[in-house]
């Protein structure tokens, strides 16, 4: 049996092993039901921090997953599985479970192509989700989800997705022997605890909404500029003669466009970030190959007017007579399509001595994946203790909220109250006050929420100032002089609510001036 001892030697941080101590004092005081749920949250601090991929349906989603994951293993065409939630997580053996709605698990052959199949060999009505687990580092500290997309018709897919990320129900009994948790219990502590939210060029202000949904089933935990992101997928498929500004660059209108879509989705995502997905899944999970390279080095040796004509059009690509045999450039489109097979040969073209691998880097660097791992790293990895205790302290809430006895309630709240007033923990108060914030429960003026905003939704203290580059001491001056600022408001020109942020921005703002001070 895991002890709690156990469980917290892999906790992210300072704050999650505080939330997970915190559970483990409360559960003599509670009844058993919700001893339950602070079990299922400790399991939970232990966990790698679980990141769910959302978005519409064909927004690319699946391929997305592959290409962060660095293998293509999960199934990208219509299929069974890509009906269903799937989680990827590390194991020490390649395996995938599939999980039935009894709490039943069937071990599930990888494909021949070492893929999740796309059809499975049990009745499909019958399965919960999928666990796929793979021994990629990556998935070491990060549990991918990929999720059916939001606003499909199949409402069964729509329905698995919210039975896991909401109210999944635990595969095992409880250890003391009691019930299982309540329909409330499972939804307070269930749920990714970041989302990397897709979109395309076809975005809508109802994203927005269809985000909020989202996260209204990951334990009703809101999603904002701490724990979402979103990627603008398909980059290459933008016309840059539709995007104002672009000078016919199509990288440069997917940025502009990106940058548009930021203030549809604000301020429930800290960014939006251009990717081409296909490229970067073909060029990071092996699926661009030697030949490929060959094959591209051919195409470039063809005259500019032969050229030009292919490139007007994938079928004409495809159909042209040219030495490269058409069933080549058939699968050249399906790994890269015009855009990317366009990018190789200009850069073969300038460069003729590139090796297939150097020409792989170029079209993963092309891809823009390492933008969006660096934000992963930096709005995810880099906070993931702050997130994951964050949650759990929310879900431990929601508990307490759930069990109906007032006394009960109090002991959780006067315990939360205790961790929330020492020094280390001002992080949670800034993640707080954000949740306030962004889901509206306290209104600011729209100057102060984008400061707010700001300060608590980045790790770096340029950007929390938005002073990025000046010098130290301007940043030590300015950071006194907002922290002062902040003080006065919430003292005299706050509403009761606004004045419990500002006192968390306040001491914000005095940390960084501590922190620069000191340097």
């Amino acid at each position: 049996m895991t002890t709690a001892t156990d469980q917290q030697q892999h906790l992210a941080g300072p704050l999650s092993t505080a939330v997970a101590n915190l559970c483990v004092r409360l559960q003599p005081q509670v009844s058993a039901r919700t001893a339950a749920g602070f079990r299922e949250v400790l399991r939970r601090l232990s966990a790698p921090l679980q990141v769910a991929v959302a978005g519409r349906i064909k927004s690319g989603k699946s391929t997305l997953v592959n290409a962060l994951i660095g293998r293509r293993v999960a199934p990208t065409d219509v299929g069974e599985c890509t009906r269903l939630v799937t989680r990827f997580q590390y194991g020490t053996v390649d395996r995938v479970e599939v999980v039935f709605t009894d709490g039943r698990k069937q071990v599930l052959p990888f494909d021949v192509g070492g893929m999740i199949p796309a059809t499975l060999e049990v009745n499909f009505d019958e399965v919960s989700h999928l666990e796929a687990y793979l021994t990629n580092a990556v998935l070491r500290d990060l549990t991918v989800i990929d999720t059916p997309g939001l606003g499909s018709l199949d409402a069964a897919s729509v329905a698995r997705t919210e039975q896991l990320l909401g109210a999944a129900k635990h595969s095992k009994p409880d250890e003391d022997g009691s019930d299982e948790l309540d329909d409330t219990s499972r939804n307070a502590v269930a749920g990714a605890e970041a989302v990397l939210y897709v979109v395309t060029q076809g975005v809508r202000a109802d994203d927005q909404q269809a985000l909020a949904a989202f996260t209204a089933a990951t334990a009703s935990r809101e999603a904002g500029p701490v724990n979402a992101i979103a990627v603008l997928n398909k980059a290459d498929t933008i016309a840059p003669e539709s995007v104002t500004g672009s000078d016919g660059d199509v990288w440069k209108a997917a940025t502009l466009l990106a940058e548009k879509q930021a203030l549809t989705l604000k301020p429930r995502v800290a960014d939006v970030i251009p990717v081409i997905g296909l490229l970067a899944e073909s060029a990071e999970s092996g699926g661009f190959t030697s030949a490929d390279a060959d094959a591209l080095r051919q195409l470039a040796q063809l005259d500019d007017v032969s050229w030009e004509m292919m490139m007007v059009a994938a079928d004409i690509f495809a159909t042209w007579e040219c030495d490269v045999p058409s069933g080549t450039r058939v699968k050249l489109l399906e790994k890269l399509d015009l855009y990317g097979i366009q990018y190789a040969v200009d850069a073969l073209r300038a460069e003729p001595e590139l090796t297939a691998g150097a020409l792989r880097r170029k079209l993963l660097d092309a891809s823009g994946l390492g933008s969006v791992r660096s934000r992963l790293d930096a709005v995810f990895r880099a906070r993931a203790d702050g997130i994951k205790a964050a949650a759990a302290l929310a879900s431990v809430t929601a508990l307490a909220q759930a069990s109906g006895d007032p006394g009960e309630r109090q002991r959780v709240h006067d315990a939360i109250e205790v961790l929330l007033a020492k020094p280390e923990a001002h992080a949670l108060r800034m993640l707080e006050a954000l949740t306030l914030v962004t889901s509206g429960a306290v209104a600011m003026p729209e100057d102060l929420a984008e400061e707010v905003l700001r300060v608590g939704g980045s790790a770096d203290v340029g950007e929390q100032l938005a002073m990025t580059g000046r010098p130290t001491g301007e940043l030590v001056a300015y950071s006194l002089e907002r922290a002062g600022w902040w003080r006065s408001f919430a003292s005299f020109g706050a509403t009761p609510a606004q004045s419990r942020v500002a006192h968390v921005v306040h001491r914000a703002y005095f940390l960084i001036w501590q922190q620069l001070k000191g340097q």
